[in-house]
């Protein structure tokens, strides 16, 4: 006999039809709600969103120069002037979307490309285990960087997109092969073989059974790719490669370090670039441990168990922490009397 909803929701509050939508919910923000994962959004939020208005809020031209020579962060100048009067802070601004459309880029090409033949090759097997996994043995030894310079060289109108493509399609296949080793492990997996038993289709199978359980290499893989790409092209910058974007983060390391800014001192001309940097590469780990923590219960409650000793005081546990209880102290009494070497021999 079935039992209505409401009766249900009048017996146990809280668990009819009216707090299903509410924990759906609850599970949907989870993600957001966590504090590291929030941080690493909100912060590769503001470098997308200057990547698309940096040019035009732009308070100078950054090949603009000007008679105020090698000037310190000023209110006219936020973050100073360069050797020849251009405003440091202008060409950081400008910088920005060529540095995210390389990083972003390349990610999802290099993921989906990763996604595509390591789960296909670790699900399906055989053949296609074979064919895939020499695929991706060849491109695992292709080295990227000397790539990109042969084709940005021969490539004369080379841009960001060429660059970030290049990139993407040589950076798949260490993802690639760990997805297929995963996915070799949860093939057998109970559940997978529930829904095959079913009569589902392997497509279903792979991307609701098989993917939610790779989020998180996934993630990791595409925030590793992101890295990777955001560095390749800040190094081609530094070293010179003119086919790319004329401005960016490496271009401003280069000239900071021809014209020996931290002999003369001019720290604000390469200090704000290697921040900038750096703080994108802290976002994109604090969303991949964010990420982490979301997939993994014990992750997510780790810090919040709490045990209670003997004398009542209550000792939280931690990661990486092993909390010691400390004995009750011995209540005191009379302290037994030395026994001498003839009575010991006397008790045997």
């Amino acid at each position: 006999m079935s039992i209505p909803t409401s009766s249900i929701e009048q017996v146990i509050p809280k668990q009819g039809a009216m707090a299903q939508p509410a924990a759906a919910r609850r599970r949907r923000w989870r993600f957001v709600a966590n504090a590291k994962a929030a941080t690493g959004l909100a912060v590769v939020a503001l470098y997308a969103l200057l990547a698309v208005i940096g040019p035009w809020i732009a308070p100078y031209d950054p090949d603009a120069r000007s008679a105020d020579l090698l000037q310190p962060p000023s209110a006219q100048h936020w973050f100073g002037t360069t050797h020849l009067g251009q405003d440091v802070f202008s060409q950081i601004l400008v910088g920005t979307r060529g540095v995210m459309l390389v990083g972003l880029t390349a990610g999802v090409v290099a993921t989906v490309l990763s996604v595509l033949v390591g789960v296909t090759a670790g699900y399906l097997g055989g053949f296609y285990d074979d064919g895939l996994s020499a695929l991706s043995n060849v491109f695992l030894v292709i080295p990227a960087l000397p790539l990109i310079i042969i084709v940005t060289s021969t490539v004369t109108d080379a841009g960001d997109l060429v660059v970030a493509l290049v990139i993407g399609l040589t950076s798949w296949a260490w993802g690639a092969r760990v997805l297929r080793a995963q996915t070799l492990s949860l093939r057998r997996r109970d559940y997978v073989e529930a829904a095959r038993a079913t009569g589902e289709t392997t497509w279903r199978i792979i991307v609701f059974e098989v993917l939610p359980n790779l989020t998180a290499i996934i993630a990791s893989g595409f925030v590793g790719t992101v890295i990777f790409a955001v560095m390749s092209e800040i190094t081609l910058a530094f070293i010179g490669i003119s086919s790319i974007s004329p401005w960016n983060w490496g271009t401003i390391l280069f000239w900071a370090q021809s014209q020996q800014a931290l002999a003369q001192g001019a720290w604000w001309w390469f200090v704000p670039a290697g921040l900038a940097i750096a703080l994108l590469g802290t976002a994109l780990a604090l969303i991949n441990f964010g990420i982490d923590e979301f997939v993994s219960p014990r992750l997510r409650s780790a810090g919040r168990t709490r045990v209670r000793a003997a004398n009542g005081q209550v000792v939280r546990m931690r990661v990486g922490f092993t909390p010691v209880l400390a004995r009750p102290a011995a209540t005191p009494g009379p302290r037994p009397e030395p026994v001498a070497p003839q009575q010991k021999e006397v008790a045997r």
